[in-house]
């Protein structure tokens, strides 16, 4: 047992790459009495000792160990060889998995050591198709593993092809979202949870949606919840709260409904996935909706997701505190500025930056539909899939949440973009894109370009960079596939047929977010955003210091204007020093605060 111990994983790894011999004099030799213990094997049979956990004897003595065990939790540490199984030049080699075929000779051993009962004809006939062998279904064997699989309650994972029923939310549901903020100020944090709090009142549908809040649920203005959906947990709550005087005091109960597993986003994310995919695993629909500091939901648990697509999870993600410049205050380490990059290379994430509340309206309730609805079209990525899991980023600066325009293109504002304001203007032309958090900044550069330099701008809420590119490149793939034939135009290209002037492209994310649809404009295009780590000072400052705050959105529309001969040649460089926009200190873009 201590030369066991003593011995490192790297001897033990060499030992089965050599042969019994080998084993004999470097392992067993190293004391005489482990020497005397193999005296009488060969160096067959030593080379042919099962390590602990290739011994089923040894395994089931240790499993029948741990479950007689009461009172402790019981760690089984089983000692296993890479490659076990395939033979001496397989087993124990660092490129086991590099090692593709098998030869005859190798199909040969492995036969032998594990007793199959196949014949050198059989193996010789065709060595890259061996046959396969079934002890055939009134096997013994096969009947003990049927038998246990019964006892268990069946196949697991089993995924059903039906479901429940689902009642989808009242269309009143989401009045919420279109009313604004009237007079007061709102993030889009505190929208997207005004509506998510009308969701679960719905009385036919509330009771399949599932928050889950791994961190900060008063920062996101969730502690509403807690008295009336209260928090899961199957004991109920066994602790006397710190917070037990307030009126949003925690609440645990059995019968709760927000799950709050603590600063543990890899338990959130499995629990998003159990509840996700429980439509199909126990057929009861429900309707994830997992809430999280968005710096720590793809960069930190992005595999996670993937096996969450993988398992064709259903589900709405919502990164808050979105933005590189937004969350300022709380570190570094805080500063999205790339999350929608990451979930673009997850096929079933479909990603939204909504800049309004009404906005969140209409994209839920078609994630609901695409997911659970009877008629799904496949809305804006044109596809029938409904396994889908949505990615909206929300903000915590409060601005005035606006009504719901008349004659609002619902459309655009599912596949990606929509004109939120026209210029009348006659004047040199430039178009504004935006999305999330700096549709305000578009907006108010807006009317400077119009008061301080005649300049006519039209400005465009971009909710889904992401899925515009998505179309594009689909409508890309059709005309490949299809030469001779008319080829779509994607929906962005479609969208700014019209549009006059250069394109200025902003957003609180890296250059790259906005640059995904570059290729699908004629227009000539700039795109301006956070690259880089962050920067710890105000909101104001920080844009400032990125160049993506209002007054960089004027002075590269005059700079791309005055190429054209648009406008004085002289303008930009004096809008620059005008604005002082190398002074950080000098910015004026945002506001101070906001928790939600």
């Amino acid at each position: 047992m201590k030369i066991m111990n003593e011995t490192p994983d790297g001897d033990y790894q060499t030992y089965k790459a050599e042969s019994g011999g080998f084993v004999r004099e470097h392992f067993f030799g190293k004391d005489p009495a482990t020497k005397d213990l193999v005296a009488d094997l060969t160096d067959d049979q030593i080379w042919n000792l099962k390590r602990g956990g290739h011994d089923y004897r040894k395994v089931y003595a240790a499993y029948k160990a741990a479950t007689e065990f009461k009172g402790k939790p019981t760690v089984i540490l089983a000692k296993t060889v890479k490659g076990y199984g395939l033979g001496p030049r397989f087993e124990g080699r660092n490129a086991t998995h590099q090692m593709k075929k098998l030869t005859v000779e190798d199909l040969k051993e492995f036969r032998d050591y594990l007793r199959i009962p196949i014949t050198d004809a059989q193996l010789e006939a065709d060595p890259y198709a061996p046959p396969y062998f079934h002890p055939g279904h009134d096997a013994p064997e096969i009947a003990y593993l049927h038998e246990r699989r019964k006892a268990l309650g069946g196949a697991v994972p089993e995924r059903r092809s039906s479901h429940d029923a689902v009642a989808l939310p009242d269309p009143k549901t989401f009045d919420v979202a279109k009313r604004g903020s009237g007079k007061q100020q709102a993030a889009t944090t505190m929208a997207f949870v005004r509506l998510l709090k009308d969701l679960i009142r719905d009385k036919n549908f509330g009771h399949r949606i599932v928050p889950i809040v791994p961190d900060e649920s008063r920062t996101f203005g969730m502690d509403a919840f807690f008295p009336t959906a209260k928090i899961y947990n199957p004991t109920g709550q066994n602790y006397l709260s710190v917070d037990r005087d307030l009126v949003l005091a925690y609440k645990e109960s059995a019968q709760g409904q927000l799950i709050h597993p603590g600063i543990n986003e890899a338990g959130a994310v499995a629990a998003f996935t159990a509840a996700g995919t429980a439509y199909a695993t126990h057929g009861v629909p429900l309707v994830p909706v997992y809430v999280f500091y968005s710096m720590f939901g793809f960069q930190r648990t992005g595999d996670a997701f993937w096996a969450a697509a993988d398992q064709m999870t259903r589900g709405f993600i919502i990164g808050a505190t979105a933005g590189r410049t937004t969350l300022t205050g709380e570190g570094l380490q805080h500063a999205d500025g790339h999350s929608p990059l990451l979930a673009s290379t997850n096929p079933a994430v479909v990603t939204y930056d909504p800049a309004y509340g009404y906005e969140m309206g209409h994209i839920i309730r078609d994630g609901l539909e695409r997911m659970y609805g009877e008629k799904s079209d496949g809305g804006a990525a044109g596809s029938q899939d409904r396994n889908l899991m949505y990615y909206l980023t929300v903000y915590n600066e409060p601005i005035t949440q606006p009504a719901e325009p008349e004659n609002l293109d619902v459309e655009g504002v599912l596949k990606g973009i929509y004109r939120v304001s026209a210029s009348d203007l006659a004047g040199p032309k430039t178009q504004i894109l935006a999305s999330g958090v700096s549709v305000p900044w578009a907006l108010e550069a807006q009317r400077i370009l119009a008061e301080d330099w005649s300049v006519s701008a039209d400005v465009w809420s971009v909710t889904s960079w992401n899925e515009l590119r998505r179309d594009g490149l689909a409508a890309e793939e059709e005309a490949f596939l299809n030469p001779g034939e008319p080829a779509r135009v994607p929906f962005v290209t479609q969208q700014l047929a019209d549009a006059q002037g250069p394109v200025v492209a902003v957003s609180d994310y890296m250059k790259a977010v906005p640059d995904q649809i570059r290729q699908f404009l004629p227009n000539q295009f700039a795109s301006l955003g956070a690259d880089g780590f962050g920067f710890s000072d105000t909101r104001a400052a920080a844009r400032r210091y990125f160049k993506n705050d209002t007054h960089s959105i004027v002075v590269k529309a005059l700079q791309m204007l005055a190429a054209r001969g648009e406008v004085e040649e002289g303008a930009p460089s004096y809008a620059l020093d005008r604005y002082k926009l190398l002074d950080v200190n000098a910015g004026t873009t945002g506001g101070a605060g906001g928790d939600a």
